[in-house]
């Protein structure tokens, strides 16, 4: 256990940063777990409208520090590519 001030302080903190590492990386999952379920049903629309908050979920995490703006970027252009492929074909 810290027994100076300083490092009492810096255990605090870190208890509280983990908490919202936590949170985000769970809210993160959560909706990446809500995109894959509506992709694997075939509705394109759900798809769409899930991806868009996806992505922006995947933005924010980036900014706060869960992310590698990399391997955001990559999830996002699977994922996309994964919904465009649910689209309907169209009639030729």
């Amino acid at each position: 256990m810290a027994n100076h001030v300083s490092s009492l302080k810096r255990a605090r903190q870190t208890v509280a940063k983990t908490a919202v590492n936590r949170s985000n990386k769970s809210k993160l999952r959560g909706t990446l777990r809500q995109l894959r379920e509506s992709i694997a049903k075939g509705d394109h629309a759900a798809a769409t409208t899930q991806y868009r908050e996806t992505a922006s979920i995947l933005d924010k995490s980036v900014q706060k520090g869960v992310l590698h703006k990399n391997t955001a970027s990559r999830y996002k252009s699977r994922l996309n590519a994964r919904v465009k492929a649910v689209a309907p074909k169209k009639a030729a």
